[in-house]
């Protein structure tokens, strides 16, 4: 069986992940392997949160709508929290091989974060293409009820939630990067 789940999760990689195989939440529900067994995805696209955020390098303000048209891997998370440092590398590479027009991972630091503390994380981190944005009053935080860091909510061209995972992940998986493209893919 296991075998089989490996097949197929390969084959969706080297076809491209379909549309159809991706429009439907029990087939991506397929391709978890690993780590990603833990992404919840959800059988109809939910609402987020319309409240702003602060852009790094005191740049003004923004909102999830502002990234309405591409698919969005938001990942909550602190500059105290291991579990994010240990993750933020792989959503790096994530960023790397899909990052562009049709997809973008965006990073926001919730709670008590300072600019200086978290470009010094990303630095320590080797962080260089992922944005420092923050959610200083957890406002975007509490209203999408993340209740622990790190959380990562998977946004589709519309700006919904069609998925989320608690705790950190191999974001640079064979199996997480199936998803992505087949998210992309389908939308």
């Amino acid at each position: 069986m296991r075998l089989l789940r490996q097949l197929s999760l390969y084959m969706a990689l080297a076809l491209g992940a379909n549309a159809a195989l991706a429009a439907d939440p029990a087939a991506l529900a397929e391709m978890r392997e690993g780590d990603m067994k833990k992404l919840v995805l959800h059988k109809a696209p939910k609402p987020v949160s319309g409240a702003e955020f602060l852009l790094a390098d005191d740049a003004g303000t923004a909102t999830l709508a502002d990234y309405k048209g591409k698919i969005v891997l938001l990942n909550f998370w602190a500059t105290w929290c291991a579990p994010c440092r240990a993750e933020m590398p792989m959503l790096s590479d994530l960023q790397a091989e899909f990052g562009g027009n049709e997809f973008e991972v965006l990073t926001l630091a919730t709670g008590r974060n300072s600019p200086v503390g978290i470009q010094k994380f990303f630095d320590e981190t080797g962080i260089d293409n992922l944005p420092r944005h923050q959610d200083p009053r957890q406002a975007v935080a509490r209203e999408m009820a993340v209740r622990g860091l790190p959380i990562t909510v998977l946004l589709n061209r519309d700006g919904q939630e069609i998925g989320r995972l608690l705790g950190d992940a191999e974001w640079n998986s064979d199996s997480a990067k199936a998803i992505i493209r087949a998210v992309i893919d389908s939308e």
